[in-house]
């Protein structure tokens, strides 16, 4: 009888190709969604900031808390890395240790029974990845480490310096993956504008893109996390002229006041921002995400309202609101002006208000356009209602399609892509007719 594995991902989408990458390695092992049957236990943990090392840690304590007697707990990835010493010490829960580097020799350690922690970087490669959540979307992940210098950002200090993966090898993850009927992909890394800087190159994004639209049955792809001071003209040129690649911008500018972004070591002004944004905005059907940092030391009320005047106007299409958390090891860290947490909390709620309504405008801009659609899955909502996203979307958090009614004779089919009519918006979700196979 084979062992059991109950593997839990936490965190951003670069932690769940690493989680998948670990489920490729442990193919043998059946996977089980009831903890308490697990021989195995892995927690793929996130360690970026105080709330999900909070997730995290109380995580692993409650799978401890349920497991059967004899079971692995494995706590692995970003926190276990950052706080090695002091989780080993402290969580005699915790079987077995792992950060970063050792995601491809999962099995290995868990056949030693031991911890480790590797000194080299790990770049995914040829390792064959268990991709989860989806049989036609496929998150690929370009390098590793950031070379920025961000004040309130420890990802450097324990994921290192920049190391980006050789173009080889990126196409032929994506070959491989086309050939087990994936075709849309999104690129991600913690500085995707930076991709191969580290090897020379300045543009190695319009690299990328020259080397994926060549591979065929590749229908559909996007770059996640641009960085502002590292993301070019010709780099926006380029995707606005792909026929794969969509006009979709997520570049988190975390705020737009120039002595905060300035104190925050973001290398780049309000000037320069808006120079950008207003290139990424002037492609057709171009889609913006951005994400902001509220409260940061420093953070004067006019400041504060000059982000709100910037973020409720400019139109963006989604935001990720963040409340300052204060970082050991970051420089930001060491400031005195720090923002009481309950200034910070009352920010981020009005900030979120303000990405709320933003949001609810950018699905009304959709009424009426006629658009790529995939299908997922049949809606919570009722059988009769399939849920679907407009296929420039990135999967899960720019929102969902609901397919209710079509005027093809056939049975609509999942993961496949249909043109459809935006017809209507029902609280957050838009209304869609399908009318024919794209």
């Amino acid at each position: 009888m084979s062992k059991k594995l109950h593997i839990v991902s936490l965190g951003c989408t670069k932690n769940l190709v690493d989680t998948e990458v670990m489920m490729g390695r442990l193919k043998n092992y059946e996977l089980t969604q009831t903890k308490e049957d697990a021989d195995v236990i892995i927690v793929n943990t996130c360690g970026f900031i105080n709330a999900a090392k909070e997730e995290s840690i109380n995580t692993v304590l409650d799978l401890h808390s349920s497991r059967k007697e004899d079971s692995l707990l494995v706590m692995a990835g970003c926190l276990s890395e950052r706080y090695k010493e002091d989780l080993m010490s402290d969580m005699p829960e915790v079987d077995l240790f792992t950060g970063v580097g050792d995601y491809e020799k999962i099995d290995t350690l868990l056949a030693e029974k031991k911890s480790h922690f590797s000194k080299q970087v790990y770049l995914i490669d040829t390792e064959e990845r268990v991709v989860t959540g989806s049989s036609y979307h496929a998150y690929i992940k370009l390098s590793e480490g950031c070379n920025q210098q961000c004040s309130f950002c420890a990802i450097p200090s324990f994921k290192g310096k920049l190391h980006s993966r050789t173009l080889q090898s990126i196409t032929k993850e994506v070959q491989n993956l086309v050939q087990r009927g994936y075709y849309d992909f999104s690129f991600i890394s913690q500085d995707s504008s930076s991709y191969l800087r580290d090897q020379g190159a300045n543009d190695g994004l319009c690299l990328l893109i020259e080397s994926i639209e060549q591979i065929q049955g590749v229908k559909s792809a996007r770059i996640l996390y641009l960085y502002p001071s590292t993301t070019s003209i010709k780099l926006i040129e380029d995707i606005g002229k792909s026929k794969i690649f969509h006009n979709y911008f997520d570049v988190p500018i975390q705020h737009i006041n120039n002595d905060i972004l300035k104190s925050m070591k973001r290398g780049f002004t309000k000037k320069r921002t808006l120079k950008l944004l207003n290139a990424m905005k002037a492609l057709p059907n171009s889609f913006l995400r951005t994400s902001f940092i509220v409260g940061y030391p420093g953070e004067t009320q006019e400041m504060f309202d000059e982000l709100c005047d910037f973020a409720s106007t400019y139109g963006f299409d989604r935001m990720n609101i963040f409340g300052y958390s204060d970082e050991e090891t970051t420089s930001a860290y060491k400031m005195s002006d720090k923002i009481d947490a309950k200034t910070i909390n009352q920010r981020a709620e009005i900030m979120g208000e303000i990405a709320a309504a933003c949001e609810i405008k950018s699905l009304k801009q959709q009424v009426g356009r006629y658009t790529d659609i995939v299908i997922d899955r049949p809606s919570d909502e009722s059988d009769f209602i399939l849920s679907a996203r407009e296929l420039c979307w990135a999967p899960d958090i720019d929102g969902e399609v609901y397919i209710n009614d079509r005027t093809l004779d056939e049975e609509l089919e999942l993961n496949k892509i249909y043109k459809g009519t935006i017809t209507a918006l029902a609280g957050t979700k838009l209304l869609c007719t399908i009318d024919n196979l794209k």
